[in-house]
């Protein structure tokens, strides 16, 4: 089989989906490996060392597309990439098709076979290949809206961690999935109050056997959402419907009744809704 590894050009968006050791194992494996030129210096891989690995590295994106059986990406393609794909090929990446019909289209009509990460699931029907990059969103979404309550980011002022005679920030996790546990963890290890609001009763007995006490956890209802949002200072959405958009729980409406002040940050997904 012939890798074809293409530069990520989506805004804001350094990873590339083949480093240097996955070049080795793919080629002890016996496949070819092509990769688009500078493709990984965004994550701090060099050409050459996708070389020394025993990469091909094409002339263009072009070349790219036009050599590989198998198209492996980090994110979804971009519309003006769709016309690379030739009829019979495999793409392999993060799609998250439910939000973007345009380029769901796009890819029904290139006839080539695409298969999304965050759709595999486990025996267990656990999302395996979702899971890693949901813990990283997970713990980073703390981390950037601590970030945002900071007054030079427009923010109150407000330090999570709180300092003696200040009470702590209040962080409101939606969702005790692969996200909602990443975000609990972090926000607890700065120090704010947790509220973590889920539907699934048994995950809410694991994080309060965990935390002992150190956390505050709601059965998710419209009610309790609506309560928790405007007391909060800092909103992380961790919910996933597997295939489909998440389920929009907090409203323009809801957060303008908390003045405007609070920070919401959107995870990448966890656990599905309604489990």
């Amino acid at each position: 089989m012939v890798v074809g590894v293409p530069k990520e050009i989506k805004d804001h968006e350094y990873r590339v989906s083949v480093t240097p050791d996955g070049v080795r194992s793919l080629r002890q494996a016996g496949h070819e490996v092509w990769l688009e030129p500078s493709a990984g210096v965004g994550s701090g891989y060099s050409d050459e060392e996708y070389r020394s690995a025993g990469a091909t590295i094409a002339d263009s994106k072009e070349q790219v597309f036009e050599r590989a059986t198998l198209i492996v990406k980090v994110k979804e393609p971009l519309l003006s990439e769709c016309h690379l794909f030739h009829p019979g090929q495999v793409l392999f990446t993060y799609l998250h098709l439910a939000s973007l019909p345009d380029l769901t289209k796009a890819l029904l009509e290139t006839k080539i076979t695409a298969i999304a990460y965050e759709t595999i699931e486990a025996k267990d029907g656990t999302l395996p290949m979702l899971k890693p990059m949901s813990e990283i969103a997970g713990r980073m979404s703390v981390q950037v809206g601590a970030r945002y309550l900071e007054k030079t980011q427009g923010g109150r002022g407000l330090l999570l961690a709180g300092v003696p005679g200040v009470e702590p920030g209040r962080v409101v996790v939606l969702g005790a999935g692969v996200v909602g546990r990443a975000a609990t963890r972090i926000a607890v290890g700065m120090g704010a109050q947790v509220t973590v609001v889920n539907l699934d009763l048994e995950q809410l007995r694991a994080l309060d056997d965990l935390y002992r006490g150190r956390i505050v956890t709601r059965a998710s209802t419209q009610a309790a959402i609506e309560e928790s949002v405007i007391a909060a200072d800092l909103v992380i959405g961790a919910v996933l419907v597997p295939g489909a958009r998440a389920p929009k729980l907090v409203s323009r409406g809801l957060v303008a009744g908390r003045g405007g002040s609070s920070r919401c940050g959107i995870g990448e997904g966890s656990e599905p809704v309604g489990r």
